[in-house]
C-alpha cells in the first residue's frame, strides 16, 4: 500500500476526516481485535472517510497495515494475526505526542521519515489489557488525539472486574457473590486465599468460576464443579492475569444489552439471550462455533424495560462514553443480576452488540459512523 495517497494536505477544505483504525495489541484477544478491525474497515463509509490501518502485534509494534479486510477473518477455526496484514519493510507507525500535531510517520532505523498526514480520530478496536484499559486512552488523551469509546477511567474500570462489581455495587447495582485474590495474597498466604474460595463454596455451592480480573473474551475462565478442579482453574486464570476472581454460579438466564451514545446522550437497544448450549458462554462458543443469540430476547415488556434501564445505569455508573455492552443474568426469582460491562465489545459481524442494534433499527455501517461521530464531537480535555 502506497503511502503517498494517505498523505493529502490537511488544508484542503475538501479533506475527509481520517480515521485511524487501531487494532491487534499485546493481550490474548489480539486475534479478536483484528477480526473485529475487518468488519469496521469492512462498513466504514470511504465516501465520509479516509481511513487508516494500524496493527499493533503481539510484542507491541505499531505497523502500517494492508486495508483488506477479507485478510482479517476467523478461518480454519483460526484467528488471525496483525503480521497476516503487516505490509513488509514499512517501518514502525509513530503518533505524535504533541497535542499540536497529529500527523503520524513511518519511522525506519537510519531512514527518514514518511509522513503519513494528520489523523482526525482514533478508532480503537483493541480488546484486553494494552488497549481496552485505559491505557491507549490515555495515551491518546495526550496526544489529543480524539477517540471513540471510554475516556481512561471508564476504560480502567470496565476492564478490572474487581472494580467494576465495586463501582456497581456503590450505584445500587446488584453483582453475585464473589471473592478476589491479587498476586500478593497468593503468593504470600496460599493457604488462607484458598481458604476463601473454599467459604465461597460452602456459603453458595459449586460450581464455581474462576476468572482473570483484567481478561476479556472468556479467555482463562474456567468452570470448577469441585475443589479437584480448582487448582487447575487458578493457574489458567493466572496464565492471564496475577489477579483472580472466583465467582459463585447464578441460576438463570445469560441477557445482553448493548448501549450507544447518540447525540442527546445514551440510548439502550433491545435486549438479547444467549441460548445455554455450552457449559457456559465460552470463547468456542462466541467466536468459532458461532452460537447465535436470540434478538431481541423472549422477555416481557417490564422485563424489557428494566434491563435497558439497568444497561444504561451501568453505563453512567462507570463514566462511559461511545458505546458498551452490558450482561446480566435473570436469575430464577425474576431478578436482574449484572455481570459486567464492555466497553469494547466483540464488534465482528456475528458479535451480539451489532446485532442488538441491528434488531433496533440501526445497521452495522451507521453504528460505525455514529461511534465516529460522537468521537469528533467531544473534546480531549478531561472526560
Amino acid at each position: 500500500m502506497s503511502t503517498e495517497n494517505l498523505s493529502q494536505s490537511p488544508e484542503q477544505p475538501s479533506r475527509k476526516p481520517r480515521v485511524a483504525v487501531v487494532f491487534g495489541g499485546r493481550s490474548s484477544e489480539h486475534g479478536i481485535s483484528v477480526v473485529t478491525a475487518g468488519a469496521v474497515l469492512k462498513a466504514i463509509d470511504r465516501s465520509k472517510y479516509e481511513v487508516l490501518p494500524i496493527g499493533i502485534t503481539r510484542d507491541g509494534r505499531w505497523a502500517l497495515t494492508a486495508d483488506e479486510p477479507d485478510r482479517m477473518a476467523i478461518t480454519d477455526r483460526r484467528t488471525p494475526e496483525v503480521e497476516d496484514v503487516a505490509e513488509a519493510g514499512q517501518g514502525d507507525v509513530v503518533l505524535p505526542l504533541d497535542p499540536n500535531n497529529r500527523e503520524v510517520v513511518v519511522s525506519e532505523p537510519g531512514s527518514v521519515p514518511k509522513a503519513l498526514g494528520d489523523i482526525d480520530v482514533v478508532f480503537p478496536v483493541l480488546h484486553g489489557p494494552y488497549g481496552e484499559d485505559g491505557t491507549l486512552q490515555g495515551m491518546l488523551d495526550l496526544a489529543g488525539i480524539p477517540y471513540v469509546g471510554s475516556g481512561v477511567l471508564a476504560s480502567a474500570v470496565g476492564q478490572d472486574k474487581e472494580y467494576m462489581k465495586r463501582v456497581f455495587t456503590s450505584f445500587g447495582l446488584k453483582v453475585g457473590p464473589y471473592v478476589v485474590i491479587r498476586a500478593r495474597e497468593w503468593e504470600q498466604d496460599e493457604s488462607a486465599a484458598r481458604k476463601k474460595i473454599v467459604d465461597l463454596a460452602g456459603d453458595h455451592g459449586w460450581p464455581l468460576f474462576v476468572k482473570p480480573a483484567r481478561a476479556g473474551s472468556s479467555i482463562g475462565i474456567t468452570k470448577v464443579e469441585d475443589l479437584s478442579g480448582l487448582d487447575e482453574a487458578i493457574a489458567e486464570a493466572r496464565r492471564h492475569d496475577p489477579k483472580f476472581l472466583v465467582e459463585a454460579a447464578l441460576v438463570g438466564r445469560e441477557i445482553e444489552c448493548g448501549v450507544l451514545e447518540f447525540e442527546d446522550g445514551p440510548r439502550a437497544s433491545v435486549p438479547a439471550e444467549i441460548p445455554s448450549t455450552h457449559a457456559y458462554y465460552d470463547f468456542e462458543s462466541k467466536y468459532i462455533d458461532s452460537v447465535p443469540g436470540i434478538v431481541p430476547a423472549p422477555l416481557t415488556e417490564e422485563q424489557t424495560a428494566e434491563v435497558r434501564r439497568l444497561a444504561l445505569d451501568a453505563f453512567e455508573a462507570a463514566s462511559c462514553e461511545g458505546l458498551v455492552r452490558a450482561d446480566f443474568f435473570l436469575t430464577e426469582d425474576g431478578e436482574f443480576v449484572i455481570n459486567e460491562i464492555n466497553t469494547m465489545p466483540g464488534f465482528t459481524p456475528i458479535s451480539m452488540y451489532p446485532a442488538m442494534w441491528q434488531a433496533t433499527g440501526i445497521a452495522y455501517p451507521e453504528l460505525v459512523d455514529r461511534l465516529v461521530q460522537a468521537a469528533l464531537r467531544r473534546s480531549t480535555g478531561l472526560r
